[in-house]
């Protein structure tokens, strides 16, 4: 089994909002070595504070029905990017989220982080989802030109953490 999945058919086939960016879009269906290096590599760009996933942890990601793992490779075939969509049933309807964009600092300004966003939103689209969210950090100030760009719109809610010891 290839380890990625190419989003060559419908609905991603011809997109023309996406076609003239130059990178494949695939839904990760195994881990390898090759995605454990990149989210080595990914990850510590997009948190400070986080470690990049083990083998372990991939694996439960990708094995997962309520995630949908999405990498872009660029023209020379590298993955230069990712994006996880969780998608899960709740009493008022099927919700979707994405987390953890991520482009690499080499590969920015090139369209990857919207051709994933766009794939997002085609899956979130095709597993019935009502809505479709995410959050962005103020200082990301190109990812929120981004997503407003593609029809994101601000929502007037409160965002709330609570820490669990692990």
């Amino acid at each position: 089994m290839n380890s990625t999945e190419p989003l060559g058919s419908p609905p991603y086939a011809g997109r023309s909002d996406w076609s003239a960016v130059p990178v494949t879009v695939e839904v990760v269906t195994e881990v390898t070595a090759e995605l454990v290096e990149a989210f080595g590599r990914l990850v510590p760009q997009l948190s400070s504070s986080s470690s990049p996933p083990s083998v372990a942890e991939l694996a439960e990601m990708v094995g997962s029905p309520a995630t949908t793992l999405f990498v872009a490779r660029s023209e020379d075939g590298a993955m230069a990017g990712t994006l996880t969509l969780c998608t899960f049933r709740i009493p008022t309807g099927m919700r979707a989220w994405i987390e953890d964009v991520v482009v690499d600092d080499a590969a920015r300004g090139q369209g990857i982080g919207k051709v994933l966003t766009l794939a997002a939103i085609d899956e979130a689209r095709r597993l019935g989802a009502r809505t479709l969210d995410l959050t962005s950090r103020p200082s990301r100030e190109a990812a929120n030109r981004l997503y407003r760009g593609l029809g994101f719109e601000p929502r007037s809610t409160n965002v709330y953490r609570f820490e669990l010891e692990t």
